[in-house]
């Protein structure tokens, strides 16, 4: 019999975070749902309250007083934490560093690197408390494999990356996980919004190859954290095999 955990998942209006959403609310485990989107995030709890117990909050991860006062106002029910995803980021624009919008990069920081450290450090201490818990921090080939136009992007995946390990290094002796996943080319609205909207080029991304999807990602974060409490998945890299290392080795099949 699994044991019913709460999860806690930043971003989760859409892409790896509404697909870990389902996954969760699929094995009846209580889910906290965060993400700017409000509207979004009634229609997936509507959808998954069917199956689990859901609470939402409209959150910007970026805003350190917002995230202090959601998780300091959690419901009884939804509390004692066992799972965090820190799903919330996202990347802008391609161009090379020195034409870069420096609002771009600071908007990166401020999500990738801040929003991920407010919500790690509001939710470990209950965890440590409690001697259990699990911390998945969704970080990116990107921190690993530069590519031109990546810049402030990878360095940020870079951090969650470096991050991570360093969570694990002062959680030696306690029985608190931390994970790091690192996908690939990934099918999400991850291009549209690196693009500012521009359905067009994003779509062009994955043209006539076969990338990952947000489900293929879920499955991945459910494996990792349904393992014995003593096994700690640290880095876990996936990709197509339509890819290899970097974003322009791409195979792409056209009929």
């Amino acid at each position: 019999m699994t044991t019913k955990k709460t999860v806690f998942i930043t971003g989760a209006s859409a892409g790896f975070g509404a697909a870990c959403a389902r996954a969760f609310a699929g094995q009846g485990h209580k889910l906290v749902l965060a993400a700017r989107r409000e509207e979004a995030l009634r229609e997936l709890a509507a959808e998954l309250g069917k199956k689990c117990q859901v609470h939402t909050l409209r959150l910007d991860v970026r805003d350190r007083r917002a995230v202090q006062a959601a998780v300091q106002g959690l419901p009884e029910d939804f509390s004692e934490v066992d799972v965090l995803i820190n799903n919330a980021g996202l990347a802008l624009g391609l161009e090379p560093a020195h034409q870069v919008n420096l609002d771009d990069w600071e908007v990166m920081v401020d999500t990738n690197i801040k929003g991920l450290m407010y919500c790690t450090r509001l939710l470990l201490p209950g965890m440590v408390e409690r001697n259990r818990g699990h911390i998945v921090n969704i970080g990116s080939t990107a921190g690993s494999w530069p590519y031109p136009g990546g810049n402030a992007y990878g360095a940020t995946k870079a951090f969650v990356e470096q991050f991570s390990r360093n969570l694990r290094t002062d959680l030696l002796g306690k029985r608190v996980r931390v994970s790091c996943i690192a996908p690939g080319m990934a099918e999400t609205e991850f291009s549209k919004v690196r693009f500012k909207g521009d359905e067009q080029k994003a779509a062009g991304v994955y043209a006539d190859t076969e990338p990952l999807s947000a489900e293929d990602l879920a499955g991945i974060i459910l494996w990792v954290t349904s393992l014995p409490p003593h096994v700690n998945i640290n880095t876990l890299e996936v990709m197509s095999v339509f890819q290899s290392w970097g974003p322009l080795a791409v195979h792409r099949q056209r009929e």
